[in-house]
């Protein structure tokens, strides 16, 4: 499964949430890979994605990818993430 993590400038907060993320994934017991991605690339990053991770105000920008695109609020809550992530994906 893919994961991508998606923030303003790829760098900072979708880092964060990466590593969140990977800890979600590994504690729902997912096999994925997490990557990150900026705004301006997430669109065609989003197609080889199986679930993307951001802020509401990213994921109204991004519009409909294709696939589960889920709004994390609190990008170091991880019980957050993880329920979110385990709702996107049925587990």
């Amino acid at each position: 499964m893919k994961i991508l993590a998606v923030c303003g400038m790829g760098i900072g907060t979708s880092v964060i949430l990466k590593s969140n993320a990977e800890r979600a994934a590994q504690d729902l017991g997912l096999d994925a890979d997490v990557e990150v991605a900026d705004i301006g690339t997430a669109r065609g990053a989003a197609a080889t994605a199986d679930v993307v991770l951001t802020s509401s105000e990213l994921a109204s920008e991004l519009g409909d990818v294709g696939v589960p695109v889920v709004v994390i609020d609190n990008f170091v809550d991880g019980a957050e993430i993880r329920d979110k992530l385990g709702k996107a994906v049925d587990h």
